[in-house]
């Protein structure tokens, strides 16, 4: 573990144990929102949520789960403060180290979710957790790590410890997890335990007091941090041929709600937004065929994006999210997006969900 600073986690436990009233909250993807666990209460993260209430009976806490499967952390400096940080929450772990791919984009994108943690008015204590891939051992935490490292936020990291007994036998891969990621009950179990483990020491020494470091500058260029989700509540795109979906979402977790449909080849959306950083978000689904659509930005078609409706995986549904833009001329850009495929009624219609623009 590299140095870190434990002041607000200490302050945190403090104002517990004088009987305050707090939320403990959770940002991260599928494991974090509680995939295969059998119940919310045997989610690591309903869990983590257990000890406080436990450690501390006498303060009144609130659960915050802004887990949401399949999602890296550049919708999550999108989303942070809609599905945590309105919350004003006290106390955040963020997980996002099996979704990003190891490397220097996801690096910035992560930045911009622990800045944005960091610098919400409610300061909250801020937990780094790495889940990992139990078949490889592959994850993106030696990215995320030197994020916390840069500001000395605590991580703990389900790599070097549940996976390395694993690989020591004292765990089967199928005891812990059935389909080399997501942990069943016993995995969600132990990777709680490494988090509330990290918590008991800190416990043990709540009443010493340090001073909090000041947040440093940026590590990366930090093109993120202020990233905002345009959706069909804040932008009001030109249609041609599509149509805004006006069925009612309920709750973060209702994705495929309140986008732009497009069901037929030639139909057109067209946005103008002032942004550096563009990504486009739309569903891939298992429905095949799907239609697809080409994306072109400031009239470039030479540059044009290729987004295919078809999902070629499995496991549901994807919210996939598709950079379009990255560290560009900060400006008005015009994204148009245009349905190329999808002739009939045979094919399931294009849904776009949001633009992500920073």
């Amino acid at each position: 573990m590299y140095q870190i600073n434990l002041t607000r986690l200490k302050q945190c436990m403090c104002r517990a144990n004088q009987g305050e009233e707090l939320t403990i909250a959770f940002l991260g993807g599928s494991i974090t929102q509680g995939s295969n666990a059998s119940s919310r209460e045997n989610s690591y993260s309903y869990r983590v949520f257990s000890w406080w209430k436990e450690s501390f009976p006498q303060a009144e806490f609130h659960y915050v789960n802004g887990g949401i499967g399949g999602t890296t952390s550049h919708f999550g400096v999108a989303r942070a403060v809609s599905d945590v940080l309105m919350y004003q929450p006290d106390f955040v772990v963020v997980d996002f180290s099996v979704n990003d791919d190891a490397d220097l984009f996801f690096q910035e994108t992560y930045e911009g979710v622990i800045r944005k943690l960091l610098l919400w008015p409610s300061k909250p204590a801020v937990v780094i957790l790495n889940n990992v891939f139990y078949d490889t051992g592959m994850n993106a935490q030696d990215y995320h790590n030197a994020v916390g490292k840069w500001y000395m936020v605590p991580y703990v990291s389900v790599r070097d410890t549940l996976y390395q007994s694993m690989k020591a036998g004292k765990y089967t891969r199928l005891e812990l997890t059935e389909d080399g990621l997501h942990p069943n009950d016993k995995g969600h179990g132990l990777v709680a335990r490494e988090i509330t483990s990290f918590l008991e020491t800190v416990k043990e020494h709540m009443f010493e007091t340090e001073e909090e470091n000041t947040i440093p500058k940026p590590m990366t260029s930090n093109a993120y941090e202020k990233a905002e989700i345009l959706s069909i509540r804040n932008t009001c795109p030109k249609l041609d041929g599509f149509r805004a979906d006006a069925e009612e979402k309920l709750g973060h977790l209702d994705f495929f709600k309140n986008g732009w449909i497009g069901r037929k080849k030639g139909d057109r959306i067209v946005f103008e937004v002032e942004a550096s950083c563009i990504a486009v978000q739309y569903k891939k689904t298992l429905k095949k065929p799907a239609a697809c659509a080409m994306l072109v930005i400031d009239g470039d078609k030479e540059q044009s994006v290729l987004l295919d409706g078809n999902f070629n995986e499995t496991w549901g549904e994807c919210l996939y999210l598709e950079p379009v833009l990255h560290h560009g001329a900060k400006k008005m850009h015009t994204i148009e997006i245009e349905i190329v495929s999808g002739e009939d009624r045979a094919y399931t219609p294009f849904y776009l969900l949001s633009l992500i623009v920073a």
